[in-house]
């Protein structure tokens, strides 16, 4: 069902006017929205999807924590500030969804070597986006910046930990970002897909209070990293 809403918004967007000669694809297409990139500032949504995982640095040489990372969902706001003719600096807050489950690989009980780990982050990306020479309906662009992460499913303030069955991360954390896009003009909005990656800057693990706990102790970093795949419409 995700794969054919993508699909459809993207043959929506796409195919808007394709019924002509002057479609977006075509040798001398209709120029739309001419002007919009020279809007100082404009506003936007986006939905999209994420999948997010763990980068776990280990301190002795052992079975690896198995991470299960489905798929979640985004959606969120879009503030685009015009720099210059190509540079561009955007504010994308959003609500991201996201679970995982760890399998530790040395237990024998069902209930101790699996752990869920929520994620209902509050998404704060600042970014810089780079774009290129607009060709008829199209301009492809590059996308960079940090971003930061309040986890509202964090567990960070709980004073029960593994042994309760309860996982803790931190509330806030850091990251950069790096991906790309492409703008679409259409006759009435802007559609933008877009593709990045989401790579955690600090240890986001808060240990169990045992020293020695099974869950946490050979555990040296635990860093977030993320594919997120959005849908911008302007």
């Amino acid at each position: 069902m995700k794969k054919l809403i993508a699909l459809v918004l993207i043959v929506f967007a796409l195919n808007g006017n394709a019924q002509n000669s002057k479609g977006i694809f075509s040798k001398d297409p209709i120029i739309n929205l001419e002007n919009w990139q020279k809007r100082k500032i404009y506003f936007g949504f986006y939905l999209g999807f994420n999948s997010y995982d763990f980068k776990i640095d280990y301190k002795t040489v052992g079975p690896d924590i198995k991470v299960d990372a489905p798929v979640g969902f985004n959606v969120g706001i879009v503030a685009d500030v015009r720099l210059q003719e190509y540079l561009n600096l955007r504010f994308e807050p959003g609500l991201y969804y996201s679970s995982k489950t760890f399998h530790y690989p040395n237990f024998t009980s069902q209930s101790d070597a699996t752990r869920e780990v929520n994620g209902t982050y509050i998404h704060f990306p600042l970014l810089l986006k780079f774009s290129s020479l607009r060709t008829g309906n199209i301009r492809p662009y590059l996308l960079g910046g940090v971003s930061a992460n309040l986890n509202l499913s964090s567990n960070a303030k709980s004073l029960d930990d593994n042994l309760e069955e309860r996982f803790r991360v931190k509330s806030w954390t850091t990251n950069y970002e790096l991906g790309f896009g492409i703008d679409i003009f259409s006759e009435y909005f802007i559609f933008s897909p877009s593709i990045r990656g989401s790579f955690g800057i600090s240890d986001e693990l808060i240990r169990d209070n045992d020293p020695n706990s099974p869950w946490t102790s050979n555990i040296e970093s635990m860093k977030s990293r993320g594919v997120l795949i959005n849908f911008t419409f302007h």
